[in-house]
């Protein structure tokens, strides 16, 4: 009867005195039923590493969905701004306990204070600012006109490709895919250049020609057209004969 009672104490001790294993895998448990502490070494099941991790990834799904159980469906009703990113205005000349009182925190004498007062960007006091201490670039990089583009350009190489009596202008390359422009580009004219050498003959309208093109065009039997597109500068002459030419019509109408 007591080694009865006695078998069933040995293995809780043993129970109790099982220890975690270590990176080998192995588990340390006391022998139960000697006077000396030794050691035993219980083999560790390959496996529960997967059980843990399954229980571990099936916990994970649990919270999950007990997350997006708990949030509400976004609608339009329940739409609201994140809990911080709105403050109320604050409440300026309605009293000095307000906390923008009196002065509504512009103080009391200044420009600043003034109804209307206030210094321009970029103004520091009247010294000299910033933005003219600093070194300016040439051309378009630095604001200037002058290394803007001024002419859509198409050398006499890429026209050879073209079949004989087509007539060229910016609207027709364009269309043919060999000039890709946008944005600004679209209201400047036509240059022909001469790089390359032509064959073929052509009618090209154009805003300009330079001077090696007009030549090899020309010998190839082209008709060019000049001033399609270019923006005509006023002149007070120019501007006076056109007044002139009107009042001339005008007057043989009426005579």
């Amino acid at each position: 009867m007591l080694a009865a009672r006695a078998a069933p104490a040995a293995t809780q001790k043993m129970q109790a005195l099982r220890l975690p294993a270590s990176r080998g895998g192995s588990l340390f448990a006391r022998r139960a039923g000697t006077g000396s502490a030794k050691l035993a070494v219980a083999p560790r099941p390959v496996s529960s590493r997967r059980r843990h991790l399954a229980i571990s990834c099936s916990a994970a799904e649990a919270d999950v969905a007990a997350s997006s159980e708990e949030l509400p469906r976004l609608r339009l009703d329940n739409l609201s701004p994140a809990p911080g990113s709105t403050q109320k205005k604050k409440r300026k000349g309605r009293g000095i306990a307000a906390g923008q009182g009196a002065s509504c925190g512009y103080g009391m004498r200044g420009q600043k204070s003034r109804s209307g007062g206030s210094t321009r960007p970029g103004f520091e006091g009247g010294q000299n600012p910033l933005y003219r201490k600093l070194p300016k670039l040439k051309g378009i990089c630095g604001g200037m006109k002058k290394g803007q583009k001024m002419y859509n350009v198409v050398n006499v190489r890429d026209l050879a490709a073209l079949p004989a009596d087509t007539e060229v202008s910016l609207e027709s390359l364009v269309d043919m895919g060999m000039l890709r422009i946008s944005g600004r580009e679209r209201k400047l004219p036509l240059k022909v250049l001469g790089e390359g050498d032509i064959d073929v003959k052509l009618t090209i309208r154009a805003g300009k020609f330079s001077g090696s093109a007009r030549q090899k065009l020309e010998a190839a039997g082209c008709t060019l057209v000049d001033g399609v597109g270019e923006r005509v500068k006023w002149t007070r002459e120019a501007h006076e004969a056109k007044l002139a030419g009107g009042n001339a019509e005008v007057s043989e109408e009426s005579s």
